[in-house]
């Protein structure tokens, strides 16, 4: 039925107050000429004013929104172009939004809210709403008199207490019942948008909701089923994908829209749905970069014995496999040129680790000493690594809400772990005492106090995951309001907590990262 449109392509973003082209827009208004009847905009300025008129070429209805925060004269300017665009284009934009969200951003009382939509209540013969999520209707009750159609928000990825996507279209049906019902005792019949509704392709885990393309399709699919059968006003947010969103809402945050930010659609409409599309070339590069290494290293590898070699080609290709897939999402995921210089170094990073791993195995299996230079290295580049998970946990546990989980930026330092210590245990020279010891795995004793404390910081950082992730949900104000009091609210957000399977899974690999250093020297300094 509708579709949210903001046409901010790469490049482009309010933040830095470059706004789309008028052939943006027109471009954008051709793909979803076949795909929407209507379009929800946010603004009717920057860049937005050519919108009615380049949707009437496409026989696009709109419902126009004005952009309102905390300051007056911005939000005088939005109105009074809002109030212009809507009188001049009555054929066109059809229902008028003023303001969006800002109640629930805290940049306006409720009081000065309603004296603008009265204002361009006043000054336009279109019915005027205001969005928000369907929370703030409840807490606010006066706006339903205000308003001429209740436009709720509800994004059950959002809620405080986060709802999966097998659950989320009937918590669709349930609010909008619910707000129905308040509405009943102030304006009976008041018609009801679903002024966005949607769910991520990519980004960060919450609770039991999982952004993914397969839940995306499954939840929007859903969605417009329940829609014809309850006959809801709906708007699916949102058309695009919108990379400036992810300054402030990180991964999550720009993956919402049908079609990604280069224009192309995330998943199909109709018909199967893939998770990963461009698998085949995926796995054909993983195999690739996997035979290179091994041709490289053939001469020496052809005197292992067999399940050594099957050990270490193992290692190669699972190494191979995890760099071509941190590559191909880091990129996938980076919006800006400093995001893509992280991703280009992050992948550096991890390429030159894989090598010294196979390194170092090869020493192992092959029962050949550890050299000084090979353990310097590996140690220098755990211990880097190590801090990098810390600060990154660190920003995870104090304001984690947009953070993604960085697993595939740290999956080649843990499997790297595990795959030395399993070498370590087919090697007939090596005793089991050892098997988890940091020098034993890198071949040479360099134990310094660091160790340690590497191992206790890892561990105080699984601890602080689990109580910053927890304390997030509880200081939800729809969360403090079903679950009074510590005692009650405790057990429920711990059970969010770990029901996310991004989440743990990074414990787990905080654990394995910190597992070498616990044990303390070894005995010998060549191993």
């Amino acid at each position: 039925m509708s579709l949210s449109f903001a046409p901010f392509r790469e490049g482009f973003s309010p933040l830095l107050e470059k706004f789309p082209l008028a052939e943006h827009v027109d471009e954008d208004l051709r793909l979803l000429a076949d795909k929407t009847q209507t379009i929800r905009t946010y603004s009717s300025l920057g860049g937005m004013q050519s919108t009615p008129e380049l949707a009437r070429k496409y026989g696009l209805q709109m419902i126009q929104g004005c952009w309102i925060d905390a300051i007056y004269l911005d939000n005088q300017r939005e109105m009074e172009a809002l109030i212009k665009s809507a009188n001049a284009n009555p054929d066109v934009v059809k229902r008028v939004i003023v303001g969006n969200e800002v109640l629930l951003r805290g940049e306006m009382d409720v009081d000065r809210l309603i004296g603008y939509i009265r204002a361009v209540k006043q000054a336009v013969k279109q019915p005027v709403s205001y969005a928000d999520v369907w929370s703030m209707y409840m807490k606010h009750p006066q706006l339903i008199n205000e308003v001429d159609f209740i436009t709720i928000h509800i994004l059950p990825y959002w809620e405080d207490e986060p709802i999966s996507v097998e659950n989320a279209t009937q918590h669709l049906e349930k609010i909008v019942k619910q707000v129905e019902d308040e509405a009943r005792g102030i304006a009976p019949g008041k018609p009801i948008l679903i002024g966005e509704s949607g769910w991520p392709s990519a980004g960060r885990q919450r609770g039991l909701a999982v952004p993914s393309v397969v839940n995306e399709a499954k939840f929007i699919r859903g969605m417009i089923q329940v829609a014809k059968r309850h006959n809801f006003d709906y708007n699916i947010v949102e058309a695009f994908n919108q990379p400036w969103k992810s300054e402030l809402e990180g991964v999550v945050g720009a993956n919402w829209g049908l079609f990604s930010a280069d224009r192309k659609p995330v998943f199909p409409l109709t018909g199967p749905v893939l998770e990963t599309p461009n698998w085949p070339w995926r796995l054909a590069a993983a195999i690739l970069l996997g035979l290179t290494v091994v041709g490289a290293y053939f001469k020496t590898l052809q005197a292992l014995p067999w399940p050594r070699l099957l050990l270490v080609l193992a290692m190669t290709q699972t190494f191979s496999a995890s760099l071509v897939t941190l590559a191909d999402f880091l990129w996938y995921t980076s919006y800006s040129d400093w995001q893509r210089l992280y991703t280009l170094l992050i992948v550096l990073a991890n390429a030159a680790l894989a090598g010294l791993l196979l390194g170092r195995a090869q020493q192992i299996l092959a029962e050949r000493p550890g050299t000084l230079e090979l353990a310097k290295a590996l140690r220098t580049a755990y211990l880097i690594f190590i801090g990098l998970a810390l600060y990154k946990t660190y920003g995870l546990a104090v304001n984690g809400r947009y953070l993604s989980f960085p697993i595939e930026q740290f999956s080649i330092p843990v499997f790297g772990i595990v795959a030395l210590s399993a070498c370590r245990w087919l090697s007939p020279g090596q005793s089991a005492d050892r098997f988890a010891a940091f020098d034993g795995l890198i071949g040479w004793e360099l134990s310094c106090k660091r160790d340690r404390v590497a191992a206790y910081l890892l561990s105080f950082a699984i601890v602080g995951m689990v109580v910053g992730e927890s304390l997030a949900f509880m200081v939800g104000r729809d969360f403090i309001q079903a679950h009074p009091g510590i005692a009650e609210g405790v057990p429920v957000a711990l059970s969010y907590t770990l029901k996310n399977g991004q989440l743990t899974t990074w414990l787990i690999y905080l654990a394995l990262l910190s597992l070498p250093f616990w044990t303390g020297k070894t005995q010998n300094a060549k191993v």
